[in-house]
C-alpha cells in the first residue's frame, strides 16, 4: 500500500499499479475484480434497460403524436441537473431502503435509472418528431395507417438518434455506478473508496483505471449495437450526407478543409 505522502516517479507508480491489478488476491473472492466488475455491469445493464423501456416508450409515442415536446425536453433537462451523488445518497439513507437486504443495490439502481432516462427520452422524442414531413406525407399517400407509419417509417428513421441516446446513457451509467459503493453496493467503486480512505494512490488509480476501461468497452459495444440496429439504407444515406458535407467544406472558399 502506498503510504501517505510517499512519492512515486511515474514508472515506479505504474509498476505498482500493474502489480496490484495482476495480484492473484485481486482476482478472487467477493471483493475480487471479477465479482465487482460483474456487479457493476449487472446494475448498469438493469438501469439502462429500464431507462430504454420507459424513456424510448414515452419519447417515441410523444414524438409520433408531435405533442408534449416542451414538457418532455424541459423535464429531461431538469432531471440532468440533479447530481447523481446527491440522489444516491438521499436514496441510500431512506429508512424504507435501508431496511432492505439489498438496500445499496436498490438505491444505486434507482439513481442510475434517473441518470439514464434523460438522454434516452430526449433523443427518442426528437428522433421521432423530426422525421421529414415529406416522408410522412408519402407514407400517408400510399395508404399506411398511423401504426404502420410508426413501425415502418418513423421508428427506423429515428433509430440512429435513439441509439445515440442509449449509448450516452450506457457510458454515463457504467462510469457513475461506482458511486454505489458509497451506499453499500459492492462494485468497482469499492476499490476507489477503499483507496481514498486508506490514502492509497495505487489502489485508487487501479480502481479508476478499471472503470475507465469498462466505460470504453461499453462505448464500443454500444457503437456496434447502433450500427447493427440501424437499417442499411439509413446508414448508407448518412454516409453520403457526410461525404457531401465534407466535399462542400473542402471546396467552399474561406472554410478550412
Amino acid at each position: 500500500m502506498a503510504a501517505q505522502g510517499e512519492r512515486y516517479n511515474p514508472m515506479n507508480f505504474l509498476s505498482e499499479v500493474a502489480k496490484y491489478l495482476t495480484s492473484r488476491s485481486q482476482w478472487s473472492g467477493l471483493d475480487g475484480i471479477p465479482n465487482l466488475l460483474t456487479n457493476q455491469v449487472e446494475i448498469s445493464a438493469l438501469a439502462v434497460a429500464a431507462a430504454l423501456i420507459t424513456g424510448v416508450g414515452a419519447g417515441v409515442l410523444l414524438g409520433h403524436s408531435r405533442r408534449g415536446g416542451f414538457a418532455v425536453l424541459n423535464a429531461a433537462n431538469a432531471a440532468r441537473a440533479i447530481p447523481s451523488f446527491a440522489l444516491i445518497t438521499l436514496l441510500g439513507i431512506q429508512p424504507a431502503i435501508v431496511r432492505l437486504p439489498e438496500g445499496g443495490l436498490v438505491a444505486t439502481g434507482i439513481a442510475m435509472w434517473a441518470l439514464a432516462v434523460p438522454p434516452v427520452l430526449t433523443n427518442a422524442y426528437v428522433g421521432t418528431r423530426d422525421v421529414d414531413a415529406d416522408v410522412r406525407s408519402a407514407a400517408i399517400s400510399i395508404g399506411m395507417t398511423s401504426a404502420q407509419r410508426f413501425w415502418k417509417v418513423e421508428l427506423p428513421l429515428a433509430m440512429p438518434l435513439i441509439m445515440a441516446g442509449a449509448r450516452t446513457a450506457a457510458v454515463e451509467v457504467v462510469a457513475t455506478a461506482t458511486l454505489g459503493a458509497y451506499v453499500g453496493f459492492n462494485d468497482l467503486g469499492s476499490i476507489i473508496f477503499s483507496g481514498l480512505a486508506l490514502h492509497d494512490n495505487v489502489e485508487t488509480f487501479s480502481g479508476a483505471f478499471t472503470v475507465a476501461l469498462l466505460a470504453l468497452a461499453v462505448d464500443g459495444l454500444m457503437l456496434l449495437a447502433s450500427r447493427t440496429l440501424t437499417p442499411t439504407g439509413i446508414r448508407a444515406s448518412t454516409r453520403r450526407r457526410r461525404r457531401r458535407s465534407l466535399l462542400a467544406r473542402r471546396h467552399a472558399p474561406g472554410l478550412p478543409g
